[in-house]
């Protein structure tokens, strides 16, 4: 494996970076309102027969899309590297996420839309992973080496800030809206519906920058697109196979498997936690989901600085030992206030946990490898995502407890850690 940071190319200062940037903002609004606060609730409370069975719905179809992800992206990310354009690659995907997100406007309150929902759930969650895939391909070529961590670490606070000022625009200006806009009808969901619509809206408009600004030269490949396809699986191989020559790709993505579960699971239990335990109710659940975004997106952009001048490896283990630690006592903390104060601190850390470790990646992949190498870092944050929730419910079974359950997460983070401890680090400039 090459040891060499990939060149950027000349294109990276400017509005190409702010494009770059502007991605994660218009993106960030699928995962935001469509698959945590309002459609998934709209769908387990509306249309599915009931709760509980809309519940294991969505988490079937969520399964089948981490699938799906898994299998498509290291494959999709050779045939990029292969025939460059990845912007084109971002394109196409990301208009088949908006489309897919639009129709969930046809999506009424009856079971008897159960199917078309969790279709276009699927469709649009796994074109808003693959596009993902390409757009975290680009940031070798955006700027030089020693300001990646803070291009990284911008875009993930920009991403975090556009999420949730989607989510605040759909709240108040659609679905708590009184009277509903534009003549919607809160008796057929309407202005539930209405959200997927604006999503779709926001995604498109706001991806454009990138498309225009950007730029990712097509690559010479004999045969086009159909020899690049044949070829993706056995050039993925040959990557795969070279890794024992350089570790740190493959210990670094064995790592993150471990400690990106263990923030999926916070992320996804860090609520019922809060409800169960500390007696939240459903409005400072929300409001304290809000906090913990703002926290996070604030310590990604902070952040960023220190991974430039220290290097990603090691703001990844200092965010994760300060969660570990700050985790500790909020499984044992009784107070309130005490789980407000330490768990928005513990926010500081999880934005700067994702966009160092996407540095990472960017600073020790091989150049003509760069879209298969994000493409397994796609898998990495798939292939294991039922462990953390699994082991959560064992446990949390096992003691009936809580607190024991969300120990759990803990063990994520430190073993993660304690693996990514042993990778060599990149080399910085």
């Amino acid at each position: 494996m090459s040891d060499v940071t990939p060149t950027p190319t000349p294109q990276g200062r400017g509005r190409t970076v702010w494009g770059w940037c502007l991605y994660d903002w218009a993106n960030s609004a699928f995962p935001t309102v469509v698959l945590t606060f309002v459609f998934a609730t709209y769908f387990t409370k509306a249309v599915a027969v009931n709760p509980e069975t809309g519940t294991a719905q969505w988490g079937w179809a969520m399964a089948v899309a981490g699938v799906m992800i898994a299998i498509a992206s290291p494959v999709l990310g050779v045939m990029a590297d292969r025939l460059g354009r990845r912007t084109l690659w971002i394109g196409a995907f990301t208009a088949l996420m908006c489309m897919a997100t639009a129709g969930l406007w046809l999506v009424a309150p009856d079971p008897a839309y159960v199917s078309v929902c969790l279709g276009l759930v699927v469709v649009a969650t796994v074109c808003f992973e693959i596009a993902t895939v390409f757009y975290n391909a680009l940031l070798p070529d955006l700027a030089p080496p020693e300001r990646l961590g803070r291009i990284s670490g911008w875009a993930w606070g920009v991403g975090y800030a556009g999420g949730l000022v989607c989510l605040v625009v759909v709240l108040f200006g659609l679905v708590k809206a009184e009277p509903p806009p534009f003549g919607l009808d809160p008796t057929q969901a309407e202005p539930v519906r209405a959200a997927a619509l604006f999503v779709a809206a926001w995604m498109a408009v706001f991806s454009l920058p990138l498309l225009i600004w950007v730029r990712d030269p097509a690559r010479g490949v004999a045969g086009g697109f159909r020899q690049a396809a044949v070829g993706a699986l056995g050039h993925l191989r040959q990557t795969v196979r070279s890794w024992p020559r350089d570790v740190r790709i493959g210990r670094f993505l064995l790592a993150r498997m471990l400690y990106t579960d263990g923030l999926n699971t916070l992320f996804a239990f860090g609520g019922v936690y809060a409800a169960g335990t500390f007696g939240l109710s459903l409005a400072e659940v929300i409001v304290f989901g809000i906090g913990l975004n703002v926290t996070a997106g604030l310590g990604a952009v902070l952040f960023g600085w220190l991974d430039d001048l220290c290097g990603p490896k090691r703001v990844v283990l200092v965010s994760l030992a300060a969660m570990t630690g700050l985790g500790a006592v909020l499984v044992t903390a009784s107070d309130p206030r005490v789980f407000w104060g330490l768990g928005l601190m513990l926010g500081i850390f999880v934005g700067p946990a994702q966009a160092a470790s996407r540095t990472f990646m960017a600073r020790i992949a091989p150049p003509e490898d760069v879209g298969a190498c994000f493409g397994l870092y796609a898998l990495s944050g798939k292939v294991t995502a039922f462990l953390g929730p699994a082991v959560l419910a064992l446990v949390t079974t096992a003691f009936q407890s809580q607190r024991a359950g969300m120990a759990t997460i803990l063990v994520f983070l430190g073993v993660g850690g304690l693996l990514l401890s042993t990778v060599p680090a990149a080399r910085r400039v």
